[in-house]
């Protein structure tokens, strides 16, 4: 048995039954031996991110790793943005790296490169193997590792020579680390506030916190207590619809975000970090809460917020109480494109338990209270800011979401950054559904330059047009083997998604704005 054959073994001894793929000639071992051994579903992307974006959503749906196969320094620097975007989400990752053979790397070969430094500033854990022997022990090492709560980022180097000598050997599957508990403490500390403050803010963050499970015993505390429940700005992922609670963020913009949270005396942070701004802006804080409020950590990311919750609802007597009713659900909106009239045709129109991948960007910064009566649902956004997820993400959930019905909410920009992941689309007939929102511009970036105090003239404004020529994305979709088509109206939006809807692969919708 030579090393790759014991990496693919090992890891679907693991429970990995996922490869997001873009491999080269390093990688033609690894790639055999998942030829010849079963059980491991390969899935092929045309550029890095694509690969480490579907790798991100996948662990959102499946909460289990994917293995990515990349190829060299460059190649995993090419799949950086999304791993950036994963880290962030608190996705878990089994990345592995082709590189050069152990006894070529000192010629400096042209694609010879740093590729555990690269590797570093995304991963919470990096190796690089230097014999067979030890990849198949290595890559039971790094499941474990992407397993560990609340999900991390491992990367495994396979020098070349490592994958085709023999003397692999197959490693036994390590225990997964049990997800770490509140301190009791924190609990008693957190019931004080809540019995003897004003102006509680809970704040939920991360996947964890925003299950279904969660958002009832948080519920139960708020209505017990006069607090108040919110989200952050960017949530890898929440259960939302009908049945759920009808969670607010906390907004995006700096000012809006500083008002939101103006009235916060105490700040309960369960799996969050304290709202700060996405930049730093001449005359206007980091932080947007109250310089005065107190600030005080129920849960850390990594620990337990259904444990915690339940603990502090029991230490305060809380008892259950049903979700606010969202009202009825909407009719498919008419007339000209808005954001509101978009989030009301989309929870008419989606099935239940879609998945809605977000990248909106600053076009839908408003869908959330258009869809809190939609069935229930699970949201994915943008977690790092590193745009051109969209795609990736939407491949890995319809993957890691067994069958459920995706639909990406995407900024014609953002797209473009990885719109290759299109073609896997097709390939694999998913069953996504695109909504291109088409605005011709990076719209975020007309605010954020009036933000930073500047004043746009000619040459700025070409710099944010993405006329001249436009785009054409239902051309641009069929080329990946996508069927498409555009809407110019809310009307033809709802007509193209309910076709859509009834697809078993994918489709995309131009929505021009």
């Amino acid at each position: 048995m030579n090393g790759a054959e014991s990496l693919v073994h090992s890891l679907l001894a693991s429970g990995v039954e996922v490869c997001f793929a873009n491999p080269g000639t390093s990688e033609m071992h690894f790639v055999a031996a998942l030829d010849r051994i079963p059980g491991m579903r390969c899935v092929l992307g045309l550029e890095e991110n694509v690969v480490t974006g579907a790798a991100d959503g996948y662990w959102r749906m499946a909460r289990k790793p994917a293995v990515t196969l990349l190829h060299c320094a460059p190649g995993l620097a090419n799949g950086l943005s999304n791993l950036h975007n994963a880290r962030r989400a608190r996705s878990g990752i089994v990345n592995c790296v082709g590189d050069q053979a152990t006894y070529h790397r000192p010629y400096d070969a042209p694609l010879t490169g740093d590729t555990e430094g690269f590797a570093r500033g995304v991963s919470a854990w990096v190796q690089t193997a230097t014999r067979a022997e030890q990849v198949g022990p290595l890559g039971a090492l790094a499941v474990q590792v992407a397993r560990s709560s609340p999900g991390q980022i491992a990367t495994l180097v396979l020098p070349s020579d490592t994958c085709w000598n023999e003397g692999g050997v197959v490693a036994e599957p390590l225990p997964v680390p049990a997800v770490p508990q509140a301190d009791p403490q924190a609990i008693r500390t957190a019931a004080r506030l809540l019995r003897e403050k004003r102006h509680c803010l809970i704040l939920l963050g991360g996947a964890m916190a925003q299950t279904e499970q969660a958002q009832a015993l948080a519920w139960r505390i708020a209505a017990a207590t006069g607090a108040r429940v919110m989200a952050e700005t960017s949530t890898p992922r929440m259960a939302r619809g009908r049945g759920r609670l009808p969670l607010e963020r906390v907004p995006y913009p700096v000012d809006a975000a500083v008002s939101a949270l103006a009235w916060v005396e105490q700040l309960i942070l369960v799996g969050s970090k304290a709202p700060i701004g996405f930049f730093a802006y001449p005359g206007k804080p980091s932080k947007h809460y109250p310089e005065t409020a107190g600030v005080h950590v129920l849960t850390r990311p990594e620990q337990d917020p259904v444990q915690a919750l339940a603990a502090l609802a029991e230490e305060l007597g809380a008892p259950p109480v049903p979700f606010p009713d969202p009202g009825p659900r909407p009719e498919v909106g008419r007339g000209s494109p808005s954001p509101e009239g978009v989030a009301q045709t989309l929870a008419a129109l989606m099935p239940e338990e879609a998945i809605i991948v977000d990248e909106s960007v600053s076009f839908g910064r408003g869908f959330f209270p258009g869809t809190y009566a939609a069935p229930p649902h699970d949201w994915l956004q943008i977690t790092g800011g590193a745009i051109g997820c969209g795609i990736p993400l939407s491949i890995g959930a319809a993957i890691g979401g067994g069958g459920r019905r995706v639909i990406n909410l995407e900024a014609d920009g953002s797209a473009l950054y990885t719109v290759q992941g299109l073609w896997t689309q097709a390939r694999e007939r998913l069953p996504v559904t695109t909504i291109i929102l088409s605005n011709r511009k990076y719209q975020i970036l007309l605010g954020e330059y009036r933000n930073v105090g500047a004043n746009p003239g000619r040459t700025a404004m070409d710099m944010m047009d993405l006329g001249h020529p436009d785009i054409g994305w239902a051309q641009l979709a069929q080329a990946f083997g996508v069927e498409g088509a555009v809407a110019t109206d809310l009307e033809q939006l709802a007509d193209l998604l309910r076709q859509a809807l009834t697809l078993n692969g994918p489709f995309l919708i131009e929505l021009q704005i």
